[in-house]
């Protein structure tokens, strides 16, 4: 029997990182694509550093962010420590976005070709574990008569395949639309950004794989949140975006 492959040494720790496990809040918030951190084993994937930096390996200022927002409302936070490159924490392990070999302009070598072992080996040690410590938390809140209220946070680029995005703030959901649509009413009331619903992208693009997992299957409300990534470049504007949303999810809970 050939030797499982190996993702995640002693020195990367675990893939999963939480905080405020204990915040008060019914907002449940999770960050997939937090961070471009690859795992020792992997070297640069046979990518250049512009390609690591860029939004293909995760969300720039998606953590910022979400960790705003958390203390905000004293919030639970999850994130992922380790980049979508190796594993997209928002796709399921039969879909080839989960480890994909072409994301945008850049091909990714070392995603090139992989086994049905080697893909098995990613999805255990990153996507499972990920997964199954959300569902603790939910399972641990509604233990203690705690609410959730699913709130996943990315960022998206202003530019995508040469074509300009005027949208700023995407508020996305599938099939159960509560949430969203309280969020996309406050919004309407104060339009600080250019906001509109499922774009820049929306279910039909396989987006709201944690939304379903988490959200829609447990009769939970949910909802995406997209920020296009210029406005969340610096700490500034993380902090402004981050302030705005607080406002508009406290106001949807409170609706």
């Amino acid at each position: 029997m050939l030797a499982q492959p190996r993702i995640l040494s002693e020195a990367d720790g675990d893939c999963v990182a939480i905080e405020r496990v204990h915040g008060k809040s019914p907002v449940l918030i999770i960050c997939e694509h937090a961070s471009r951190t690859l795992p020792e084993n992997f070297g640069d994937l046979g990518l250049s550093q512009e390609a690591l930096s860029s939004h293909i390996a995760w969300d720039p200022g998606a953590l910022a962010v979400a960790r705003g927002i958390s203390a905000g409302l004293d919030a639970t936070l999850i994130y992922q420590r380790f980049s979508r490159l190796i594993y997209d924490c928002n796709r399921p392990p039969s879909s080839p976005g989960a480890m994909p070999e072409v994301s945008e302009i850049y091909t990714i070598p070392g995603n090139k070709d992989l086994t049905g072992e080697e893909r098995r080996a990613r999805a255990e040690a990153l996507y499972q574990p990920f997964h199954d410590a959300v569902r603790a938390l939910i399972r641990d809140r509604q233990a203690r008569g705690q609410d959730s209220v699913i709130v996943t946070i990315h960022s998206f680029t202003p530019v995508y395949n040469g074509k300009q995005r005027a949208v700023e703030l995407g508020i996305l959901h599938d099939e159960d639309s509560r949430f969203a649509d309280r969020m996309l009413a406050s919004a309407a009331e104060a339009p600080l950004y250019r906001t509109e619903r499922n774009e820049p992208y929306g279910p039909e693009d396989g987006v709201t794989h944690t939304l379903i997992v988490h959200g829609t299957s447990n009769g939970l409300r949910n909802v995406m949140i997209e920020v296009r990534n210029d406005l969340i470049s610096e700490d500034t504007g993380q902090g402004v975006v981050a302030d705005y949303l607080t406002g508009l999810i406290q106001q949807s809970l409170d609706a």
